[in-house]
């Protein structure tokens, strides 16, 4: 079967996931005129702005450049930060400028270490660059491959630091990031997390079978969901120049009608926040739509379909 076929009938055996507002009956919603929504995070008792702050944002600011952004983010409704030690300086500059802000937001951070010693070095580090004594919330980040969910999860794996960290107040809830179908349900399967961070995009959605069935063990678990690359169009095409958008390994969305329609593919889904990308001018763009993110209606979700299988998801997934 041709790849373009074969993608195509991927996407249509994929069960259906109404995309309406009944769809969001089961979590939290808060709205206020002119502000950015805030929705409920799982079972945490948490209610998060639906759009969130990625550190990426702030990676390479100078100091009143990174206090100037998380200004702007406060100011428009933002109180859900995330933040990982693999984005360069961002710790670094988030710290101070998120200080004066932080018994007011919830502050995500995560680590990429998988062993129980690492990971706790990593933890400490990052509350000293973050000026913070806890974390809301710490994540597994970037869990891939199965051979990695075995580590996280066996003795001497990372998980015995979340789980200490957790037991000392370092951190309230625990999580992961993960940017495959099979690490994802491996670790749903392996602990029960309070979130999973997850590519829940308009392209792998519909054209690679990628974020169905995670969207739903989540859902079942009752697990906070919150997203990433909802502002993706696909990979960079060969030879694009990618000078505008260095924070980006894959090609953005850029048109404002574009990008609102992405976010609200994403939000409308049980998904209580996403996450831009880190390129300054992208977020900004963001935030110029963030209070009107309302659900798709049905003219709407045929025509992101179409957008979807006329190019090349960022992701997909082959498995049942």
């Amino acid at each position: 079967m041709k790849r373009r076929n074969f993608i195509v009938s991927a996407a249509l055996s994929v069960p259906a996931v109404t995309l309406f507002p009944d769809d969001l009956s089961g979590i939290g919603r808060e709205k206020v005129p002119g502000k950015i929504e805030k929705r409920s995070l799982g079972r945490t008792g948490e209610k998060l702005s639906v759009i969130g702050f990625g550190g990426i944002v702030v990676m390479n600011a100078s100091p009143d450049e990174a206090a100037g952004a998380v200004e702007m983010a406060i100011a428009s409704g933002i109180n859900y930060f995330d933040v990982a030690p693999s984005y360069g300086d961002a710790e670094i500059k988030l710290g101070p400028a998120l200080e004066p802000y932080r018994k007011r937001v919830f502050l995500a951070c995560k680590t990429g270490k998988r062993t129980k010693d690492e990971a706790r070095r990593e933890l400490e580090q990052s509350l000293v660059n973050l000026r913070t004594d806890h974390f809301d919330l710490y994540q597994h980040h970037a869990v891939t491959k199965p051979g990695e969910v075995d580590t996280i999860l066996g003795p001497g794996g990372a998980m015995e630091t979340f789980l200490e960290a957790r037991e000392e107040g370092k951190v309230r809830f625990l999580g992961f990031s993960a940017h495959s179908v099979e690490a994802a349900l491996a670790m749903m399967e392996g602990f029960d997390f309070d979130t999973i961070l997850f590519p829940f995009n308009y392209a792998t959605w519909n054209a690679g079978n990628f974020g169905p069935q995670v969207m739903a063990r989540a859902r079942e678990k009752n697990m906070g969901i919150l997203a990433l690359k909802a502002m993706a169009r696909g990979p960079w095409p060969e030879g694009a120049d990618r000078t505008r958008y260095p924070k980006c390994w894959y090609e953005p969305l850029t048109e404002p009608e574009d990008i609102a329609l992405g976010l609200r593919f994403t939000l409308s889904h049980p998904v209580t926040a996403a996450i831009p990308p880190g390129e300054g001018e992208l977020f900004r763009a963001a935030l110029r739509i963030a209070d009107r993110l309302e659900p798709l209606d049905s003219d709407e979700v045929r025509l992101i379909k179409e957008k979807a299988l006329s190019g090349t998801p960022l992701f997909s997934y082959t498995g049942s």
